[in-house]
């Protein structure tokens, strides 16, 4: 399912690693992250070289909904709560400095983007908090204020705004700033051994390595695994849809989000824990939203986005582990991804300057509070569920059963095993361990695909790997 990102935007083609090479610093990852990184870190003399599994901007970024913000949702008051004021302002200070870097950024450089300067709000029904919310956002340093009665289509009592905010096209943007850069696409990295990555292609030697490649896929040191989780959610774009002013995310779970581009309104929602799918029904709720709000408005594209969610809601950006200190990280953006991936940029850029930066205790990946011990808890938890799955839960439908066109967990020649019937009737059946850490996967109807409930991994009706942190495809089920 193509975005229209990547219906309106194509970056030219790469060449794939040619054999071992020797570089200063080596990027794992050339989605917005791994390119800004990399192009902030050139532009400081430093020579650098670009891993990409696929193509650039193949994993996420080419799935946002692009909205450069400093204002992430309902974040302030949590943010001062678990952090504290001083800390939750630098969270936001790094995030507007982001915001306007971009803008610098474009006009510097004379990028066609379809750049503009934009107000992002938040929206809902819970009048007090949203008020509670402005000021908290006002506190530290965003000018947020609070608007009565917005005129949306998703009724709403109540809104926070925060004006020179911006969105712009993602892909038009990476095709201008990867220019320059030196980056190998259809080069998936196996495995990190010290200062050396592997890859089927050769080996990279680098002084120092950033991890950019959206969740970490090295487990130890790090354990990344045990301290963030996936999230999915959708997209519609419309065509005749009436476009409200600005960009629009509603508070809390179930909330909608809205911004225009082009014309188009691209209405979002309905996100979920990778794999917590089984029932699907995803885009028919998004697709019955936009024919009650918008009956006149015309479908042109779907598709769905992946996001990194951390236990305290910060972004983990810097060091990988203290073991490993040629090695850094960016990773956890939770949804936002574009203010996020700038953050990274001029963070990693300083720390690998060996220059202080004002942020870097914000982002520390090695920080530890109660909220991260009580998310590793919860992780933990979850894997637990999923191992004992993949182990103990029986099916009750065989495979000849599947409607024609559907998956799930069946019996196949009286093994169980992970089965998609397709139209014609014939049968792709897969084995069902996914292979980072052996979490039983399940179905996504919306998505036609096998989803990791522990950490996200995801793969095709086929067993084909979509997105990691697994780097291997699922064996074939029932042989």
């Amino acid at each position: 399912m193509e975005s229209i990102w990547t219906k309106t935007c194509s970056i030219p083609p790469r060449d794939a690693l040619p054999g071992d090479m020797e570089t200063e610093i080596a990027v794992i990852g050339a989605g917005m992250a791994g390119v800004l990184i990399a192009a902030a870190l050139e532009r400081a003399g430093r020579r650098v070289l670009v891993l990409e599994a696929q193509r650039i901007s193949g994993g996420q970024t080419c799935r946002t909904t692009a909205k450069i913000t400093a204002q992430h949702g309902m974040f302030a008051q949590r943010l001062i709560f678990t952090q504290g004021e001083d800390r939750a302002r630098q969270y936001v200070s790094a995030n507007l400095s982001a915001v306007r870097r971009f803008g610098e950024l474009i006009r510097a450089e004379g990028i066609d983007c379809d750049y503009r300067e934009s107000t992002a709000y938040v929206y809902g029904s819970a009048e007090k908090q949203l008020r509670l919310e402005a000021q908290a956002q006002a506190r530290l340093g965003l000018p947020a204020s609070y608007i009565p009665n917005p005129q949306l289509p998703d009724p709403a009592l109540g809104a926070v705004g925060v004006e020179q905010q911006a969105q712009f096209h993602p892909l038009k943007f990476l095709c201008a700033i990867s220019r320059s850069l030196t980056i190998y696409e259809h080069s998936p990295v196996q495995r990190v051994e010290d200062n050396v990555i592997i890859t089927a292609r050769g080996r990279v030697r680098a002084e120092k390595i950033v991890f950019a490649c959206h969740y970490p896929f090295v487990n130890f040191p790090g354990l990344y695994f045990a301290r963030m989780h996936q999230e999915r959610s959708y997209v519609l774009a419309l065509e005749n849809a009436a476009v409200p002013e600005g960009m629009w995310v509603g508070a809390g779970e179930g909330g909608f989000s809205f911004r225009s581009w082009n014309g188009l309104l691209l209405l979002g929602g309905k996100a979920h824990r990778t794999g917590e799918n089984v029932s699907g029904g995803k885009y028919a709720a998004l697709r019955a939203k936009a024919e009650e709000w918008f009956p006149h408005s015309r479908e042109v594209a779907h598709w769905s986005a992946q996001d990194c969610m951390t236990a305290d809601g910060l972004p983990y950006i810097g060091r990988y582990a203290e073991s490993r200190p040629d090695w850094y990280v960016a990773t956890g953006f939770q949804k936002w991804g574009m203010s996020s991936s700038m953050v990274s940029a001029v963070l990693l850029r300083d720390l690998l300057r060996g220059k202080p930066n004002p942020y870097a205790r914000v982002f520390d990946p090695g920080r530890l509070s109660w909220k991260a011990a009580s998310g590793i808890v919860s992780e933990g938890w979850q894997a637990a569920k999923g191992l004992g799955k993949n182990l103990f839960q029986i099916p009750s439908t065989q495979a000849a059963e599947l409607t024609p066109g559907h998956g799930g967990i069946v019996f196949l020649r009286g093994k169980k095993a992970g089965v998609f019937r397709n139209e014609k009737g014939e049968i792709h059946a897969v084995k069902l361990r996914c292979p980072h850490l052996g979490c039983q996967v399940e179905w996504n109807p919306d998505e036609c695909s096998w989803d990791c409930p522990c950490h996200g991994s995801r793969f095709d009706h086929r067993g084909g790997l979509i997105s990691g942190p697994a780097q291997e495809r699922l064996g074939p089920g029932a042989n």
